[in-house]
């Protein structure tokens, strides 16, 4: 079993919004990120939401998780993400909502890098780390000192590269963020090959 947390809690600044309700044809983000760990072969599928969240649709699939304290950043709500998930989850599957070009190929890959034995798999395009990532139960204590403000996992990961397994996933998908509205008019969703 390995869990799948969506990242969906900030207020979008940037964008005007929050972005689990920015829609990319005609479906909200939070959504198509929900299906993406579920095709991923994600189980159980937890939401951490905070700003909009009253306005956040039915997730049909999912867990959602409020976060009170979203304003925090990015840290805090994936330290807050990961405690909300049931103690017999050995793993979890990170993505953020405002990645819509991540493929559920590239989730069971790191999945699959689990399975062979990593403690950390991280996707990887172009040779730089991106999402998802995949973070066993063992790492999540480590995270208190480094999921800080918006900061998530990447400084563990500099820190501890013994524990982290690198996964191509040039291949499949796209890491691009939807920062700004102009972002999403840029995307070109790339085909998606099944492994």
């Amino acid at each position: 079993m390995t869990a799948g947390l969506l990242l969906a809690a900030g207020a979008g600044r940037r964008y005007g919004r929050p972005k689990a309700l920015v829609e990319l044809d005609g479906e909200p983000l939070v959504r198509r990120a929900v299906r993406l760990l579920g095709d991923g072969g994600c189980a159980p599928v937890h939401v951490v939401l905070g700003a909009g969240a009253d306005q956040v649709p039915d997730l049909p699939g999912a867990v959602s998780v409020r976060h009170d304290r979203w304003a925090d950043g990015l840290g805090s709500s994936l330290l807050w993400g990961l405690a909300s998930l049931p103690v017999a989850v050995p793993a979890a599957v990170v993505v953020l909502v405002d990645q819509p070009l991540l493929s559920p190929v590239a989730v069971r890959r790191v999945r699959a890098a689990y399975a062979d034995g990593a403690v950390v798999a991280v996707a990887t395009y172009a040779g730089r780390r991106g999402h998802p990532i995949l973070l066993s139960r063992p790492t999540w204590p480590l995270l208190n000192g480094y999921a800080v403000g918006d900061r998530g996992a990447r400084d563990l990961l500099r820190d501890r590269p013994d524990l982290v397994v690198e996964v191509p996933c040039d291949d499949v998908g796209s890491p691009v963020d939807v920062d700004t509205p102009a972002d999403l008019l840029r995307l070109t969703p790339r085909p998606t090959c099944a492994d």
